[in-house]
């Protein structure tokens, strides 16, 4: 964040936590969002759980609200300039003073509370001015994660702000209308609960996407789980990933085969990363995978957010069934969307 601030590059930065998870698997344009973000945390303790279950072993639950909270106790000067825009009638504008009055790590820019309108009411040329001209390091929206995101993405290339970010409860922890959790309940994964304390409209939320978690881990996680148990019996006798780049006026294409597990993902994010620069048309050829893992899945996931970002195609031409398993057990299906793409090609499903 302090390295987009000083060289005034944008970072669109997310927090997916489990609300975010679930609803990513229903709600196209919100996965999106997160897919072409420039920085996720993993915002929830469920996240970094799931995702160990999953093969990727995420070091720590990095909450947004206390990411702000370390960086609001820095001492680090000068400090970076904030700007709030939304949260209920009076949060922002007492945030905004709590942040004065301490003369901490974090200085208020400005605020503005625009209502429940719609994304269009809320993003007319003057509002979008209005933040511009207060020149905030940092613009934090609290709108619901849905409608936080989605007005992001509509406005961030006319936003002249560095880093950009729904933090819906840091606004209500700021303005202290709302205490967060003590720090031994956060290390017990127990914030949802005290959250719920808080704010009891919460407990739906919570009991919804706590009922689709256990939905998921009973249809895909465990399954997914004994499938790579399986494979790694006999992962010795399974090549080694390769990797060749066929590059036309066309576009690239990039064949695989092998197994793609997360100790040799570097060379294909190498690989991707040289693709992104080139903004060509992307196909991938999995039709030689033998084993693919859920790092190797969101290096894909990824190229699949820049591509539609740069209105470029992507398309994965050919599978094998190892692949299309693994890809629909980590709940990638849309990578096999190629309506999504820029040219809408059609792709074919080749089995081994």
């Amino acid at each position: 964040m302090r390295k987009a601030v000083s060289s005034r590059t944008l970072c669109f930065m997310s927090t997916p936590n489990l609300n975010f998870a679930i609803a990513c698997l229903k709600d196209s344009a919100f996965r999106l969002s997160v897919l072409q973000s420039d920085l996720s945390l993993a915002d929830g303790w469920p996240i970094v759980a799931y995702a160990r279950l999953s093969g990727c072993r995420l070091p720590q639950r990095v909450a947004g609200s206390t990411l702000f909270d370390r960086i609001r106790a820095s001492d680090v000067r000068p400090a970076l300039s904030v700007y709030f825009f939304g949260g209920p009638d009076g949060a922002a504008e007492a945030a905004c003073l709590q942040l004065q009055a301490e003369n901490g790590g974090v200085s208020c820019a400005g605020f503005h509370t625009p209502g429940f309108g719609s994304i269009e009411e809320m993003s007319t040329p003057e509002q979008i001015d209005r933040i511009n001209r207060a020149r905030p390091d940092v613009l934090v929206l609290a709108l619901g994660a849905k409608k936080g995101q989605a007005w992001i993405q509509r406005n961030l290339q006319q936003l002249e702000v560095p880093v950009v970010s729904h933090l819906g409860a840091v606004v209500n922890f700021v303005a202290g209308s709302i205490k967060r959790a003590p720090g031994w309940v956060q290390s017990a994964g127990l914030e949802w609960l005290w959250r719920v304390k808080e704010e009891p409209g919460l407990w739906r939320r919570y009991a919804g996407d706590g009922a689709a978690l256990l939905g998921l881990l009973a249809r895909r996680t465990f399954v997914w789980t004994r499938h790579r148990g399986l494979e790694d019996s006999d992962l010795a006798a399974q090549p080694s990933g390769q990797i060749i780049t066929h590059r036309s006026d066309a576009g690239t294409t990039i064949v695989l085969s092998g197994r793609w597990v997360r100790q040799n993902t570097a060379r294909l994010r190498d690989e991707l990363a040289q693709l992104c620069g080139r903004r060509d048309h992307a196909s991938i050829d999995m039709l030689g995978v033998t084993r693919l893992d859920s790092s190797s899945i969101g290096l894909m996931s990824l190229l699949y957010g820049w591509q539609l970002k740069i209105n470029r195609d992507f398309k994965i031409a050919a599978f094998s069934d190892s692949a299309y398993r693994a890809i629909r057990l980590a709940h990638a299906e849309y990578l096999f969307d190629t309506a999504a793409g820029a040219s809408q090609q059609t792709f074919s499903r080749v089995t081994r």
